[in-house]
Formats: C-alpha cells, sequence, structure tokens
C-alpha cells in the first residue's frame, strides 16, 4: 500500500502545486492565466524541481494517513454490522474525519512550501522546519490552521470516495481471477477521485487560502466564512473552482500509479499464488488529501 501510495503522490505532486497556486494568488495581480501557463510559468522561472516544492509534507504523512484510513473505514464499516452504501459512506467520512489530524498540519506546510519563494531568501527548509517554525510563532493552534475546512472537505469527501469505489466495484463485477480485474480497478478508483473531489472542491478552495494567509503580507481573514465572504465579493463564485483542472488532470493518473503500483508489489510478493478463496480485492491508498487528495 505504501508503495502504491508513493508513486501516487510522485505523479500528483506537481498537479498539487499548480492548484494551490492558483487557488491563491492574487486577483488584483495574478501570476498565472490557467493551468498550462501556470506549468510553464514554474518550469521557467524554477525549473522541474518547482513543481516538487513541499513533496516531503505528504511522503512523511503517507503511511500514517494510509494506516489511519484503511483502519478506521475497515473497522467501522464492521461496526455498523453489514455492508451497504450507506454503511460505506459513513465509514469512509469516519476515516476522512479522524485522518485529519495528520493531514491538516501535513497539508499546511506542503502549503507554505509550495508557495514561498526560490532562492536565499526563503522562510522554510523543509517541511519539520516549516511546522517547528508555525509552532514556534502560533503554537498548537498555528500548526492546526485550517483544521475546520479540512474537517469540512474530508469528511463527506472520503465517505463520497468509498461510497463511489464500491458502487463501482460493484458494477464492474471486480472479482479476483478476472483478466480485466487491474483495468477495472483503475477505472474505479480514478472515477471515484474524481468524483469526491467534485463533491468538496469549494472548501479546498477555501482551505488553501487560510493556510497561506498571512504568508505574504498582513492576515486578511477572520475565518472561513468570512474567506467565503471576500473571496466571493472580490472574484464572484468563478472563485471556488479556481484549480480544478488541474486537480482533476491530476486525480485520474494519482489513483492510476496507486492502483498499478500496488497491484505489482502484490503479484511479486505473493508470486503465482492463487489468491483463497472469499479474499477482498485490496483497495487503493487514494483518497483527497492524497490522490487526492489532498488533499487523493
Amino acid at each position: 500500500m505504501c508503495a502504491g501510495g508513493v508513486a501516487g503522490v510522485l505523479v500528483g505532486h506537481p498537479f498539487d502545486t499548480v492548484k494551490v497556486r492558483l487557488q491563491v494568488q492574487s486577483v488584483d495581480k495574478p501570476q498565472y492565466r490557467g493551468t498550462l501557463h501556470c506549468f510553464k510559468s514554474i518550469i521557467k522561472q524554477e525549473s522541474v524541481l518547482g513543481l516538487y516544492k513541499g513533496l516531503g509534507s505528504p511522503l512523511m504523512g503517507l503511511t500514517f494517513i494510509n494506516a489511519l484510513v484503511f483502519g478506521v473505514q475497515g473497522n467501522t464499516l464492521r461496526a455498523l454490522g453489514h455492508d451497504s452504501p450507506l454503511n460505506q459512506f459513513l465509514a469512509g467520512a469516519a476515516a476522512g474525519a479522524i485522518q485529519c489530524v495528520i493531514c491538516c498540519p501535513m497539508e499546511l506546510a506542503k502549503t507554505r512550501l509550495q508557495l514561498q519563494e526560490t532562492g536565499p531568501g526563503r522562510a522554510y527548509k523543509g517541511s519539520l522546519d516549516c511546522l517547528a517554525q508555525i509552532y514556534g510563532n502560533e503554537g498548537l493552534r498555528g500548526v492546526n490552521r485550517g483544521m475546520v475546512s479540512t474537517l469540512l472537505r474530508e469528511t463527506p469527501s472520503f465517505g463520497v470516495y468509498f461510497l463511489t469505489y464500491d458502487v463501482l466495484t460493484r458494477a464492474l463485477g471486480c472479482e479476483p481471477g478476472d483478466r480485466l480485474l487491474v483495468p477495472k480497478l483503475l477505472l474505479a478508483g480514478g472515477t471515484s477521485g474524481i468524483v469526491s473531489w467534485l463533491s468538496t472542491y469549494p472548501v479546498d478552495v477555501v482551505k488553501s487560502r487560510l493556510q497561506a494567509d498571512g504568508l505574504r503580507g498582513a492576515p486578511r481573514y477572520r475565518g472561513i466564512l468570512d474567506c467565503v465572504r471576500q473571496s466571493y465579493r472580490a472574484e464572484g463564485w468563478r472563485v471556488f473552482t479556481r484549480g480544478l483542472a488541474s486537480t482533476l488532470l491530476r486525480a485520474f493518473p494519482v489513483n492510476a500509479a496507486t492502483f498499478a503500483t500496488v497491484t505489482v508489489v502484490l503479484t511479486y510478493a505473493r508470486g503465482e499464488e492463487a489468491r483463497p478463496e472469499g479474499e477482498a480485492v485490496p483497495a487503493a491508498p487514494a483518497g483527497p488529501a492524497l490522490a487526492q487528495p489532498s488533499s487523493l
């Protein structure tokens, strides 16, 4: 699972960097005209490495988040008594809420690193240095900046992710031994990632703006509602779709890379042994925070 998650992060991080830059850029002096222009500008000004700013943060949190998500989701589903679409949603939502404890600080560091200038005057040396500085200046409250908006994003989006994945794998007939199992899992996982992002994307824009607030100049927002009001007043409803194209472009290949890697690793580890009858099809470590996902 960890190998698949790493592959997903490596494939998707450049798209995430573009998403964050587009979400928080100034409406008065915009740097980028759109997704493609943002990609080109970052590569031209900062090299390809600019697209991978903040990569260490999601890589560090990957193992803990996957363990939490799939552990909580599986245990919640068992506690609910039976497998149904509603219970899949509830179990996924519970997993999404719990993993915010790790996801929020991780994404705060990632966002700050993605936005900082390249060169000797940079504020942070890396993810841990970023969080240490924030903690030193603002305490735990600073490290958990954006926690409420992260909860509002992750809780329903993980519910939607697991619900969509369950419905699609059943509809596609994803059974052990099917020669088309891998393509079917790729399709189910990629589609689930896209649907889950669409379900809560405006909240992600607000989260990014809150976590970036104060990085360049004085803080602007007093909270979630104030951020929504100011953003809408200045830019209209389209502000809440900023970076969406980059996010959707990222969602499918990230899930594809995750599923493909997990399948290869499992095949290599098990060799040609037949899967025991009734064994569940492995789910990909994907979702809004990583394939995201965040955000899988």
